[in-house]
């Protein structure tokens, strides 16, 4: 069914039809499916049938208004790999056919200085999110990759590299990002020894894309279960964070610490691990403040940073570096009736690690 749009103050006037989706209509609901409203192609959009979409530990936040913030109904996912049937008359980089991608952003203002350089994630009039943002099309809120289909200007879609499993593809969109950007901004590469803090949907990835920077990677852990897999993921040597001597043999000696833990921790003990002008990076996001103590930065001329997603430029030269070196995210594959319990398992850490959904599933 296809409506017009009414025109709003800042809403731009467009045709719009329903698509099945998987959303939420209040943060104690499970999510189901309903029907949104997708625009029609503008001149410089891209309609993606969506084939997979990750499942990130932000849908489960925004689903249950965790962050307070989340407008109903909420349809989550913005890890999105599908294939594009129809283009817009003035798009030049996509055609009907090709496999396509989406990640945590849809749009940015396009004029400020950091749209201007490339880093629209730090837009200054804040980018429009992938879902749960206002859309300046049709007057609601964005709705994610829980969905057939998605309408996206071509300057925020990304290429896919043919040689890489799509699905696998999927979880790049974010949980690569995030973790590739600080990466590649604090120059980790050869000669470098290079902590990775905590080995799930983030910090499995932080491992793979190091080693393939030709860094030297130590993985810090809690779980002795998780060592091998850290050794095949490729860490050279993993440290049990919880044997207070395991902890010092790296004491001071490493070049940068990415931090992917979303729990409370003590972040000092990774401080500690970094050698002079060391830098460790947070990426997990804890629900309380962390502790810093200043002796753990002040003696060593240490960092303590934060980093979030890369712009599109990063995102698509993170994609070509995945192509390259045949880097993608392991999987556990669900249908979308399955994401509920998924949820649930997420809290748990019982993923290793990152679901993905089968969008074929949503047609059932």
């Amino acid at each position: 069914m296809e409506t017009l749009k009414t025109t709003a103050e800042g809403v731009i006037s467009v045709k719009a039809k329903e698509v099945r989706a998987f959303g939420t209509a209040a943060a104690d609901k499970s999510l189901q499916q309903i029907k949104i409203n997708r625009r029609i192609p503008t001149p410089h959009d891209v309609e993606i049938e969506i084939l997979y979409c990750g499942v990130c530990h932000s849908d489960l936040h925004t689903a249950r208004n965790e962050w307070h913030s989340t407008v109903y109904p909420c349809v989550p996912g913005h890890e999105i790999v599908g294939k594009v049937v129809s283009v817009g008359k003035h798009v030049s980089k996509f055609k009907v056919g090709d496999h396509a991608a989406v990640g945590c952003m849809v749009d940015s203002c396009r004029e400020c200085q950091y749209c201007k350089e490339d880093l629209e994630q730090y837009c200054e009039e804040g980018n429009t999110a992938t879902y749960n943002s206002p859309d300046k099309h049709l007057g609601t809120q964005t709705y994610g990759g829980y969905s057939e289909s998605v309408v996206v200007d071509e300057a925020y879609v990304l290429h896919v590299p043919e040689n890489l499993d799509l699905a696998a593809v999927a979880p790049l969109l974010c949980a690569g990002i995030t973790t590739y950007s600080p990466l590649k901004h604090w120059n980790v590469g050869p000669g470098k020894k290079v902590g990775i803090v905590g080995i799930g949907g983030l910090g499995h990835m932080a491992v793979k894309f190091a080693k393939a920077m030709g860094a030297e990677v130590i993985v810090f852990t809690t779980s002795a279960s998780k060592v091998e897999d850290a050794k095949r993921l490729g860490a050279d040597d993993v440290v049990l964070s919880k044997d207070k001597n395991q902890m010092q043999r790296y004491a001071g000696k490493l070049h940068f610490v990415l931090d992917a833990v979303s729990a409370q921790h003590d972040v000092n003990a990774y401080l500690g691990q970094l050698r002079v002008d060391g830098v460790l990076v947070l990426v997990g996001a804890p629900e309380h403040p962390l502790s810093v103590a200043a002796f753990s930065l002040i003696p060593y001329r240490r960092t303590f940073a934060g980093s979030m997603i890369g712009g599109i430029a990063e995102t698509q030269e993170m994609l070509d570096f995945c192509g390259k070196h045949n880097i993608i995210s392991d999987i556990e594959m669900i249908s979308i009736q399955q994401i509920n319990d998924a949820y649930e398992r997420l809290l748990k850490g019982d993923v290793r690690y990152r679901f993905v959904i089968d969008m074929a599933s949503l047609k059932k």
